[in-house]
């Protein structure tokens, strides 16, 4: 999911770098509106450490493998610290596991960033719903953990399809995309779980961590 160098034209990566700052300055504006905006960068930098290991762990899908990505997750906790996260965990997945890279790092901070900010929201919308607030906590997890997944993976999706150079078949990769989308489903579920068993485990141990 993560776009390399050279895969998209020079318009888009500029225009991706300029959605992210304005994003990011956005960002830091709903940040600097918290009453102690310096809580959080412990829980920041430790989620930022996670984003960017978990990257280099493959879990075999036959004929592929996948990854965990864990914005889902990071938008749950973090909230708007989610979109200054991840880039600079994206930075260094870029430079030394040459997942994506510097020219689409704008791009890549869309496709991630973006899910992650509106996992957020979902997450807290969970207070207007009449449920038990442990079962609604763990249902609201798993469908922010799936939904950012399901979400990057759409935003891919139609950049990859409308960035298809004309030397390609279109209809191959095209089609190539949407299958593709289905070892997305499968890994949405696998996040949405994982998010909904950490949720589950904050809730018990650290319950003040799931307030943002």
């Amino acid at each position: 999911m993560h776009i390399p160098d050279g895969f998209i034209p020079p318009s888009i990566c500029i225009t991706g770098y300029a959605l992210a700052g304005g994003l990011t300055w956005y960002s830091l504006k709903k940040i600097q509106q918290d009453p102690n905006p310096q809580a959080n960068i412990p829980k920041a930098s430790l989620l930022t450490a996670a984003f960017f290991v978990v990257s280099s762990i493959h879990i075999p899908l036959p004929p592929t493998s996948i990854h965990l990505i864990l914005n889902g997750l990071m938008g749950t906790l973090l909230g708007y610290y989610a979109f200054l996260a991840i880039p600079i965990g994206l930075f260094f997945q870029a430079v030394i596991f040459s997942h994506g890279g510097m020219s689409t790092l704008g791009v890549n901070t869309i496709i991630m960033g973006v899910p992650a900010i509106v996992a957020y929201h979902l997450f807290r919308w969970r207070e207007h719903v009449a449920l038990p607030e442990k079962i609604r906590n763990k249902v609201f997890a798993f469908l922010s953990g799936m939904l950012a997944i399901m979400l990057s993976a759409t935003i891919f999706s139609v950049i990859a399809i409308l960035t298809i150079t004309p030397d390609l078949d279109a209809t191959l990769e095209q089609r190539a995309i949407f299958i593709s989308l289905i070892s997305y489903g499968i890994q949405g579920l696998i996040e949405g779980s994982f998010t909904f068993m950490l949720i589950s485990f904050l809730e018990q141990v650290k319950p003040e961590l799931l307030k943002i």
